[in-house]
């Protein structure tokens, strides 16, 4: 392996630049292949240099890529995690926005025939 200032394991890296809160779940993480450094599979004692890239599949779908700007295997706080890397993720598009259901007044009895098709003409859009 190669000097230890210039590589650090993956599942360290991702713990010490706060990616995962537990160095467990990063190694979990690069086992279940949802960790990437340059483009393939990772495992967690992948030795990562400055300039490689990762990509990470979080959990609900989330995806974040992250270029190694510094090395640690410490971690320390949120500002000292944010200088280890470059963030290169896309922006997420803005998501649409559904109208407030219908509402009806309590005590306003039925909806009539009327009413009942401009609820469902709402509801199936």
């Amino acid at each position: 392996m190669a000097n230890p200032a210039e590589s650090v394991r993956l599942d360290r890296w991702l713990w010490a630049a706060r990616v995962f809160k537990t160095r467990g779940l990063a190694s979990d993480a690069c086992d279940g292949g949802k960790v990437d450094v340059n483009a393939q599979a990772a495992k967690p004692a992948k030795a990562l240099r400055p300039g490689d890239v990762v990509r990470v599949t979080l959990p609900q779908g989330r995806h974040r890529t992250l270029k190694v700007a510094r090395l640690d295997d410490r971690r320390g706080s949120a500002t000292v995690a944010r200088a280890l890397f470059e963030d290169l993720t896309p922006p997420e598009p803005p998501r649409t926005r559904l109208a407030p259901p219908p509402r009806r007044e309590v005590g306003a009895g039925r909806p009539t025939k009327r009413e009942r098709r401009d609820i469902d003409r709402l509801r199936s859009w």
